[in-house]
């Protein structure tokens, strides 16, 4: 099995810049594409960010493109996602996902396995 603990989250002024982590355990020699998702109230869970196992490739949505970077470092198990330039727009409570070994990064929320508890990101104006 595989679990996921996100941190990092928290409240910040629109402007300002928060990073996630999300660190993996249980089946950890075993690396997986990963991704980050989000969900405001009364919305669907949307993609944000994914990467390879590798790290050599990235997928960002249009919302975020140029504003957030996810980055791995598979030495420490631990996915992040930097976000800078936060908008109001950008609250909702993060996750993060993991889909099995030898699978590739996409988009698509039903892809993923493995999900995280989330953890809240709250912009204020």
């Amino acid at each position: 099995q595989v679990q996921l603990v996100e941190s990092g989250g928290g409240l910040v002024q629109a402007g300002g810049s928060l990073r996630l982590s999300c660190v993996v355990s249980g089946r950890t020699s075993i690396i997986y594409p990963m991704g980050w998702f989000r969900q405001a109230p009364g919305n669907e869970r949307e993609f944000v960010a994914g990467i390879s196992w590798s790290g050599g490739t990235t997928y960002y949505a249009d919302s975020v493109k140029g504003r957030f970077t996810i980055s791995r470092d598979n030495a420490k198990n631990t996915v992040y996602l930097q976000m800078n330039s936060l908008k109001p727009e950008d609250t909702a409570v993060y996750y993060c996902a993991a889909r099995k070994s030898g699978q590739r990064v996409t988009t698509a929320r039903l892809d993923y396995d493995y999900w995280g508890q989330g953890t809240q990101v709250t912009v204020s104006s």
